[in-house]
């Protein structure tokens, strides 16, 4: 029997070899025949990703004002205004004119001017932070307006 012994006997470097000879071919297979699974991850139904339109049961409902119902609130709050200033002695509004001013349609703002109302928040929400950390720090807070529009024109050039 010593020749089974020694037939059979194999050094553990010699075996990991061995399997890692038999693995190889099969897990190259494996790989080659994954690609499209592996290009689907993160895609699917429920992937966020996907911009889908939400069914109508689910969409919130758009809401109408009738313009009476909404003219009339609006009068509602202006005459109550008038009167709480006339009890506080102060000069009371003008409750038609003013009611005429809110119920104006807006008039439409040129898209330039939006994204620079839009560039103007935000920028100013930066130079807000900035002066809760500098403030934080123990520095001096920074005029947020003049700061504002000193980013402003920087970003923008000068106007």
């Amino acid at each position: 029997m010593p020749w089974v012994t020694s037939a059979v006997a194999i050094d553990n470097g010699t075996v990991l070899v061995l399997i890692a000879l038999i693995a190889v071919p099969f897990a190259t297979l494996a790989f080659s025949r994954a690609g499209e699974a592996y290009r689907s991850i993160g895609k699917g139904a429920l992937s966020i990703d996907q911009d889908l339109t939400l069914p109508r049961y689910l969409r919130s409902p758009e809401l109408t004002v009738d313009p009476a119902v909404q003219a009339a609130e609006v009068r509602q709050m202006l005459e109550a205004k008038a009167s709480r200033l006339r009890r506080r002695g102060e000069d009371p509004i003008d409750v038609e004119a003013e009611a005429e001013r809110l119920l104006r349609p807006a008039a439409p703002a040129a898209p330039q001017e939006r994204q620079l109302a839009t560039l103007r928040t935000e920028v100013r929400q930066l130079v807000v932070s900035r002066n809760e950390r500098r403030m934080r720090q123990g520095l001096q807070p920074l005029d947020v307006e003049a700061e504002t529009e000193r980013q402003l024109a920087d970003l923008i050039g000068s106007r």
